[in-house]
């Protein structure tokens, strides 16, 4: 009765009703501009409501800037698309200041990082100190130009892209960088049947932009009311299992992949489980979390924070293969 009483106080009947007219309303949007790819419209979805920052890992041309694109365009929010080259500088991404001969005062120009969804367009292919430029970006959610401290936007996710097989004129990302994205989605190729819809939307010219069927305004009502979302101490114990046995493996997985781990998942994984957990109720039309909300997205969550060693490689063992592992050891609530 008690846990009766603390989710009817968290969300109400008439604000899950209104989320899920929103939520119903972007899902519909994507799908019309979006052939297949459910499963990343859905991590771009709980991104947007966790206001967190998702990495999108595939070959080139499978759809990850025109669907990062497509959700800005359903919420009516702005974009910025930079792509990044190794001769990109910080100041290209989050501004400078310039001299204004007319009046001899120094200007602040904010660069493209001001914008409620910004991708980083194969973002590897930046230099670690440009990629550093976005760690305050993205984690305090501002940035420092000439001593001056410049909050960005309320809404502010982080959409970048990087293509795992051209890896000559790379540089990979840190294990702390990483860590900052709540999500990292890998993308596949679309189907037959998917692929000859995608050539009959390219031919009816189904891609030009349309009418947004949101507002940045629910957009800020779905990520405050997925604050509200009651989630159970089991379920929290749950999440925090999950991420322990992440670090002992020898303790919860065979030794044949035990061996395969070089590093568990940190304190962040925790907090992003969670957060994912609560957004993902929201898209199931509920106030509270369950399990399934905690291992409906338990890939993209763990995957980039999951360290494998060379011998995992050398066979052929994936992060999936790992987390399936981890997720199957522990007992479900």
């Amino acid at each position: 009765m008690e846990n009766t009483a603390q989710i009817t106080m968290a969300v109400t009947p008439e604000e899950t009703a209104r989320a899920n007219q929103i939520i119903a309303k972007i899902r519909n949007y994507y799908a019309s501009k979006i052939v297949g790819q459910e499963q990343l419209g859905v991590s771009l979805l709980v991104s947007m409501i966790a206001n967190g920052h998702i990495l999108l890992e595939s070959v080139p041309g499978l759809a990850k800037t025109t669907a990062a694109r497509v959700v800005t365009e359903s919420v009516n929010g702005s974009f910025s698309r930079i792509q990044c080259t190794p001769d990109l500088l910080p100041s290209d991404i989050i501004g400078t200041q310039t001299f204004n001969m007319t009046n001899n005062t120094f200007e602040t120009k904010i660069g493209p990082v001001y914008a409620n969804f910004v991708l980083l367009d194969e973002i590897n292919r930046s230099s670690a100190k440009t990629q550093s430029a976005m760690l305050e970006a993205m984690q305090e959610r501002s940035v420092s130009i000439g001593g001056q401290t410049y909050k960005l936007p309320p809404v502010f996710i982080v959409v970048a892209t990087q293509n795992p097989i051209e890896q000559e004129g790379t540089y990979e990302l840190s294990e702390a960088q990483l860590d900052r994205f709540l999500l990292k989605e890998v993308i596949t190729y679309p189907d037959q049947d998917q692929e000859i819809e995608i050539l009959n939307r390219i031919e009816s010219d189904i891609y030009t932009a349309g009418s947004a069927v949101a507002s940045m305004e629910d957009v800020v009502f779905l990520q405050e009311l997925c604050k509200k979302v009651y989630i159970a101490p089991t379920i929290k114990k749950y999440i925090v299992d999950i991420v322990q046995a992440s670090r002992q493996p020898k303790t919860f997985l065979k030794p044949e992949l035990a061996s395969y781990v070089a590093m568990g998942a940190s304190t962040r994984a925790a907090i992003a489980f969670m957060e994912t957990a609560k957004a993902m109720a929201l898209l199931g039309g509920r106030g509270y979390c369950t399990p399934d909300d905690v291992k409906a997205l338990r890939y993209e969550v763990l995957r980039h924070r999951i360290m494998l060693n060379f011998a995992a490689v050398a066979d052929g063992i994936s992060e999936e293969t790992i987390i399936d592992a981890i997720v199957g050891a522990i007992n479900t609530p």
